[in-house]
Order: C-alpha cells, then structure tokens, then sequence
C-alpha cells in the first residue's frame, strides 16, 4: 500500500476529462486514509524551454523547486495526460526537461556511462486519454507516449513497476462511459496502484 501518492496532471486545459479522472483517483486514495498531493502542470508558473540545454543549469522557478520536492516525497507517482500525435502535450514535456535533471532524479558516474537512479523504491501509473482504442494506440502508433514516459523518463530513474491505463475513445464517449472510466480510476485510487 502506498501512503504518500502524487499525481501529476499534464492536461493544459484544468476543465479538461482528465482533471475528473485525477479527481477521481485522489478520492479513491484519500478514501483508504493515502495522503495525496497534486501538481497541475497548466497552473505552474514556468518556463518549459530547457534554453541552454544541458550544458548550463537554469534555475528553476519556485513552481518547479516546490515539484521537485513532491516528487521526492511521494512513494506512488501518478501521471495523468492526453494522447496528443503520439506523444505527450508540449507544457508536460517541457516540465519533464526542466524537473527531471541529474544531480536531482538521477545521477551521471564520474567518467562513466552509467548512471545512479535517485528514485528508487517509488511506483508509478500513467493514465493516457486517448480518442482511439488502445490496443490500436500500441500496435499501430507503437505506444509512443507511454514507452518515453515509462522507459525514457521514470524507469531511468529508478521508478518501477510503471503500470499503464488507458482511458477511450475520448471524443465518442457519453456519459455513461465517462462514468463507468471515472469509477475505474477511482478503483485504482483505492488500490494505491
């Protein structure tokens, strides 16, 4: 069971489905006494640019120092985002470049290609809105927002297991499916998975 969950909304638009779903999953948790907390990317006051790349750090803004220090906290990381071409929407990878720097999620071997994972010991769900099934997402677009999320970023880390949901066909859904998609999350919530 993990205690101490942190999701991360990467929707730009906070009036979006996938506000509902994180909603859904912190009720879902907080029911089973979990503490959670949230970071909503579209409210951090940021720039997404990594401008000098690796080569000079850029300071990060409060917003960023305050997630940085959610994400060490949390035991379970859930993240939250849209299918958009393939891919996650630009505000989320941007907070990715900026967030996730050596020296503070992992760590480079002097003189070595290797490196240290610094988040060990957490697990992660990514929950990915979509408008098509996801058994079509995986076989004909080769799951590419879930394998850079999943392997690129949080398995790099130390983050594991990453278990994957997928939530669609958005743009044809009624009511009833968005609720019975709102019930399964919230299942998930309860579980801490």
């Amino acid at each position: 069971m993990n205690n101490k969950i942190l999701i991360i909304n990467c929707h730009p638009n906070v009036e979006s489905f996938n506000y509902s779903l994180g909603a859904a999953y912190k009720n879902g948790a907080e029911d089973t006494g979990a503490e959670v907390k949230e970071i909503q990317i579209a409210r951090l006051n940021f720039n997404p640019n990594l401008q000098n790349g690796y080569k000079k750090r850029t300071e990060l803004e409060p917003d960023l120092l305050e997630s940085l220090e959610k994400i060490k906290w949390a035991d379970h990381l859930v993240w939250i985002h849209p299918l958009w071409w393939s891919g996650l929407p630009a505000i989320a990878k941007g907070f990715i470049d900026r967030v996730f720097l050596p020296g503070f999620v992992f760590q480079y071997r002097e003189n070595s290609i290797m490196w240290d994972k610094l988040l060990k010991g957490k697990t992660a769900r990514i929950i990915v809105t979509l408008d098509q099934p996801g058994w079509f997402y995986r076989f004909f677009n080769s799951n590419a927002s879930v394998n850079q999320l999943r392997r690129g970023v949080l398995k790099f880390c130390g983050v594991s297991p990453v278990k994957v949901s997928y939530i669609g066909i958005i743009k044809t859904s009624d009511e009833k499916k968005r609720s019975n998609w709102l019930d399964k999350v919230y299942k998930l919530g309860v579980k801490n998975k």
